[in-house]
């Protein structure tokens, strides 16, 4: 009897040694270089960071582009999915095809993308070559900021919808034809049917898809250092650039706190706001 009341927690262990190891001890040493100085208690490492432009630049800039990239992403996915989700000629390749991006690294998708729209890239050449555009449309430079976000909202959309279309699809093929075919014969419309059941039992799944974008999303970085460098500070560049180069590390643990406080708190909001009503006991 005892040996079954102990198989639970040895069961899960492996994976809280994991946590404590991999994700609890650099969280407290991620603290303790942000508040400590000389082994006492400080908040001088912060006032530091938030006295720094780049600090300040980097949150908004992190910020706008998970406000536009996972919005987009999640739309793109859902409207994906819903077409996927029905049997025709080539779906299999058809998913295989749009799945392909998810296997491409950041940096890679980063580097397929400066090529297409630099001065003298496809982009450009495709374009003037139809005569839409006399000279070339530039994306790349600190007077150009504006096209590098767009660039780089354009590359992270085509790398990684494809994590969303696949919990999105995966959701969808989980609702039970019977709840469609009983709407049928009640004459609701394909909307009405969209609105009423498919959106409401898609949300676990969409739950699932905007907690594991946005943590994402809170950390982009490579895409973002290869497109514009540090043009567009972001949260986890900025942290990368502090501990490399200037190897202040207690300013690049200010930026992890804040990336990991950010995920964290949206997460809970997701989960607070897109809980399933069919799963709730409603006294």
């Amino acid at each position: 009897m005892e040996r079954k009341s102990l198989l639970p927690y040895l069961l899960i262990l492996p994976a809280f040694a994991y946590l404590l190891f991999f994700v609890g001890y650099p969280l407290v040493q991620a603290l303790f270089l942000a508040f400590t100085k000389n082994g006492v208690f400080s908040l001088d490492t912060v006032r530091k960071t938030i006295s720094d432009y780049y600090f300040w630049s980097a949150l908004k800039y992190t910020i706008a582009l998970a406000i536009a990239i996972v919005p987009t992403q999640l739309a793109l996915a859902v409207v994906l999915a819903l077409i996927m989700n029905r049997f025709f000629r080539g779906r299999d390749l058809a998913i295989y095809a749009l799945v392909i991006p998810l296997t491409i690294s950041d940096v890679a998708a980063g580097l397929i993308w400066y090529s297409m729209l630099s001065p003298y890239g496809f982009l450009n050449k495709l374009l003037i070559n139809i005569g839409i555009i006399s000279q070339p449309i530039y994306f790349f430079g600190y007077q150009f900021r504006s096209m590098e976000f767009l660039a780089i909202v354009l590359a992270e959309v085509w790398r990684a919808t494809s994590i969303v279309f696949v919990i999105i699809l995966a959701g969808l093929q989980m609702i039970s034809k019977e709840y469609l075919e009983a709407a049928d014969v009640f004459g609701a419309s394909y909307w009405m049917k969209l609105r009423r059941i498919v959106i409401p039992m898609l949300k676990p799944s969409i739950q699932s898809a905007l907690i594991i974008r946005t943590l994402f999303a809170m950390q982009v970085f490579g895409i973002v250092w290869i497109l514009a460098g540090r043009d567009i500070p972001v949260l986890a560049g900025e942290g990368f650039y502090q501990l490399t180069e200037i190897h202040d590390y207690g300013v690049a643990s200010i930026y992890a706190l804040v990336i990991a406080g950010l995920s964290i708190l949206l997460g809970a909001l997701y989960i607070k706001f897109l809980r399933a009503e069919y799963l709730e006991v409603k006294v």
